[in-house]
């Protein structure tokens, strides 16, 4: 083992040792236990097959990946399939997967469609059900681009259900900004098929936006929001934090799976960690189980 994998593997296990063994367990329940691995993107990147093991550890099955590069058809760096069988190895699946489309937003169709082309050979190689868009950059965010963002959704959904997976698309705080009477979410609600086009909620940025809470959106659409990401928020700066260490209560707020046509759900932490990542992935998934695993 190379002394840098070494250390990271002896920070991660040492990171660990800092959580009650009561805790570091699969979960049980109707869904699989899901982590969004963009919570632990900086261990991923340095010693991913360590991280991964880790993260098991804690006790997550399930993954939804980051960290795909679409010339080389790998993840973290590491080819597609060589990844599945190092995943399978450690007993985690992935479900899901965020791919850079913003990159390709201002290129041309055809360039567009050769990216997809090469998410659904990752997606395949990882046994995905979902090519998720995660994001649109700071200077793509207008109300005219919403709505070609709208007709790049059709075509994308399109293209990557005529290859037998589904597409989704994650929202962030910035859908939800005014222009004049309608908001980015609103177009993108209105003017996508549900049927090629669901939705994943990530219920933080939408307490975040304080326009509607989750159950009231899903209430518009049942049945379209399969994924969901579930994070606190800091109770000062708003910013991330730990599950149980924030403003959001969950325990009032949390939808109803079966409204909302839950298919997977995905713990996540972007940054603004007590500790470290993987500790605060594990004190989540401690509060997680203790306090709202019954609700699933």
């Amino acid at each position: 083992m190379q002394r840098r994998n070494f250390i990271t593997n002896a920070a991660a296990m040492g990171t660990l040792a800092l959580i009650p063994a009561k805790y570091l367990a699969a979960m049980t329940g109707k869904y699989k236990f899901g982590i969004q691995l963009f919570s632990v993107n900086r261990d991923m990147n340095s010693d991913p097959i360590s991280t991964l093991q880790a993260v098991k550890t804690i006790g997550y099955e399930d993954c939804e990946v980051y960290g795909f590069d679409p010339e080389k058809i790998s993840f973290y760096g590491i080819p597609a399939h060589d990844f599945k069988k190092q995943m399978n190895d450690i007993g985690l699946t992935a479900s899901s997967g965020h791919f850079g489309f913003a990159s390709y937003f201002e290129q041309s169709d055809d360039k567009m469609k050769r990216f997809v082309d090469n998410c659904i050979q990752g997606a395949k190689a990882l046994e995905l059900s979902y090519i998720t868009w995660p994001f649109l950059s700071p200077n793509q965010r207008s109300k005219d681009n919403f709505y070609l963002l709208a007709k790049k959704l059709n075509g994308i959904g399109t293209q990557i259900a005529a290859a037998g997976l589904k597409f989704a698309y994650h929202n962030h705080g910035f859908e939800f900004e005014d222009y004049n009477g309608i908001n980015g979410y609103d177009i993108i609600l209105k003017e996508t098929d549900p049927a090629t086009v669901k939705l994943q909620m990530d219920l933080y940025w939408v307490m975040h936006s304080s326009i509607q809470t989750p159950k009231e959106i899903i209430a518009k659409q049942p049945g379209r929001y399969v994924m969901w990401h579930i994070k606190d928020m800091d109770k000062v700066s708003r910013d991330y934090t730990e599950l149980g260490n924030g403003s959001i209560d969950y325990t009032a707020i949390m939808p109803d799976p079966k409204i909302s046509g839950l298919e997977y759900y995905y713990l996540e932490q972007g940054g603004n960690f007590a500790f470290s990542a993987l500790k605060s992935a594990a004190d989540s998934a401690k509060y997680f189980k203790s306090k709202l695993m019954k609700m699933f």
